[in-house]
């Protein structure tokens, strides 16, 4: 899916809104935990800048406000580590749209300025044509770069294409490159690794991957609604009875098509959650109530045989309970083994599986970290993203 960039259009003279992803937790004191998002956002920004482009306005939303105004939501924390990692001055403006914010726009004496939390207004999800029209008068091009949205229709990243050039920056390009080899044409062998809690999250992208993959990995809570199938005892672990059938049908094509899927072969579990006092590894059957928490050493060994020779690994999911220390040995390894490939394109999507990278410092050694939960699993699942959908092909 060929769309044009920032680089493919002339910004010099213009005001440019750009549409990000500053999503970021923060904590009760409102600090920033994770600025990921918003450093990899800086190259279009510093792009835009060092091309002469006149203003850069940046929009975003943060949390779930709900249409409403939300003092804890407002993304004044944002501005102050967008000035920071940009080492220039940022102006924060208190809302998105309005009389004013043309007249502050074109009256600042800085190049960067950041809106207000977009979902302040209700019309921004709704992607009302009025509100993306109030926004589009701001600028003269628009340059999506929040990857992270772009499942959705909204105002600020589909509306808004219908009033200006509308183009991708640097991020989106990159999610697009990474995320459409995988789909399109993937170095073989491909391998894809699913995790997570539920079956139902990923049937559709193990539907789109299938026919090219060479391996299915199958680890987390999804796997063990696939062993149930198999006659497999799995305790009280988590299942999804309704899911059954759709699991048996998945194993059927996958033998069909001749492609193999891996699951655990045995297990480290506990009886509750909670507690890391009472924690063992099995074989294959999980006792009745004791809940599979991770993967064991059988099943990391595995995973690793099937991976030593891929050239492309997809990873949505992390394969156990990551948090809990105690629970984490499986991700860990698996992490870890496809950090050390040598040649391979480590493609990574999801929050909880980004999260897990951070946590055992491999972030840097993998292709490509997605920054879109939602959007890197529709994108998997072969649909047409509408904010990347809406943008100039070359």
């Amino acid at each position: 899916m060929a769309k044009m960039t920032i680089r493919d259009i002339d910004i010099k003279g213009k005001k440019v809104i750009m549409r990000v992803d500053f999503n970021v937790p923060l904590d009760k004191g409102l600090k920033i935990t994770d600025d990921r998002r918003i450093r990899e956002a800086i190259p279009s920004i510093k792009y835009a800048l060092d091309n002469g482009a006149k203003k850069v306005i940046l929009m975003s939303h943060l949390g779930r406000p709900d249409g409403k105004v939300v003092e804890n939501l407002r993304l004044n924390p944002v501005a102050r580590k967008l000035s920071d990692l940009l080492k220039e001055p940022v102006k924060k403006l208190d809302d998105c749209v309005g009389g004013q914010i043309k007249s502050q726009i074109d009256g600042a004496v800085e190049r960067v300025i950041l809106l207000e939390n977009l979902r302040f207004h209700s019309e921004e999800e709704k992607n009302d044509a009025s509100f993306a029209q109030q926004l589009a008068s701001l600028a003269d091009i628009f340059v999506n770069d929040a990857f992270g949205t772009a499942h959705r229709a909204h105002a600020s990243t589909e509306g808004i294409t219908h009033y200006l050039p509308s183009v991708a920056g640097f991020l989106l390009e990159k999610e697009i490159r990474y995320l459409g080899l995988s789909l399109e044409k993937p170095v073989k062998p491909f391998v894809v690794i699913l995790g997570g809690a539920k079956v139902s999250d990923k049937i559709a992208v193990i539907d789109n991957l299938l026919p090219k993959a060479e391996a299915i990995i199958i680890g987390g809570g999804m796997a063990y609604t696939f062993l149930k199938v198999q006659g497999v005892a799995i305790g009280a672990s988590k299942l999804e009875v309704d899911k059954l059938e759709v699991a048996r049908n998945i194993l059927e094509n996958a033998q069909r098509q001749n492609v193999k899927i891996l699951l655990p072969v045995d297990h480290v579990i506990t009886q509750k959650i909670d507690d890391v006092s009472n924690v063992r590894t099995v074989g294959i059957d999980i006792p009745e109530g004791w809940i599979a928490v991770d993967i064991g050493p059988k099943t990391i060994q595995l995973f690793e045989d099937a991976l030593k020779s891929v050239k492309t690994v997809v990873w949505n999911g992390p394969l156990g309970i990551f948090e809990t220390d105690a629970f984490s040995k499986g991700t860990k390894e698996i992490a870890n083994f496809i950090a050390n490939l040598k040649g391979a394109v480590s493609i990574i999507g999801g929050g909880d599986t980004a999260a897990a990278m951070a946590k055992f410092n491999v972030e840097s050694k993998m292709t490509h970290i997605s920054t879109g939960g939602g959007a890197s699993l529709e994108y998997l699942e072969g649909k047409d993203l509408p904010g990347i959908a809406a943008l100039k092909d070359k």
